[in-house]
């Protein structure tokens, strides 16, 4: 991983979807801003679709990332939103690729290895290892935005 890189980290959803961006510099990784992009469950499917586009261009817009890292989808239960969120991940993809901006992905066991050492680490110990990777005073919230910043933490390629 080069230096001096910007990178947004990317947890899809389709009700909620965690973004994280973290700068990286000198060896160190500063996170910049965190939170999650909401959809209104009152609109039509194509309307939350194009909402998140929305936002997700606003953030590539305001942060200027020069790589997108995303979770891949693994769901072994409910299609219905597999299939929603694989729709919403869809749509994080076209964005940056429309942006112009590179992506690379990265499965739920591979994120909790590069921040645990443990491909099968709870949600707890993800959320801790991204609060004392990051100096964070607290763990993040939503859970998603902790997901996210995770996964572009991965991205970073650092090792504890």
């Amino acid at each position: 991983m080069q230096d001096d890189i910007k990178i947004l980290g990317i947890d899809p959803g389709f009700g909620r979807m965690g973004f994280g961006c973290v700068w990286v510099s000198g060896g160190h990784v500063t996170p910049l801003d965190f939170g999650v992009i909401i959809t209104d469950t009152q609109d039509s499917h194509e309307t939350r679709l194009l909402a998140i586009a929305q936002d997700l261009s606003a953030l590539f817009l305001e942060h200027q990332p020069q790589l997108v890292a995303i979770e891949k989808l693994f769901f072994a239960q409910n299609s219905t939103t597999a299939m929603k969120v694989a729709e919403a991940r869809g749509v994080a993809l076209l964005v940056a690729a429309q942006c112009g901006i590179p992506v690379v992905e990265f499965t739920p066991a591979q994120v909790k290895k590069a921040l645990t050492c443990d491909g099968k680490a709870g949600k707890a110990a993800m959320q801790r290892m991204v609060k004392d990777f990051l100096s964070l005073p607290t763990i993040p919230k939503p859970d998603d935005a902790a997901d996210a910043l995770a996964i572009a933490i991965t991205a970073t390629g650092k090792k504890w």
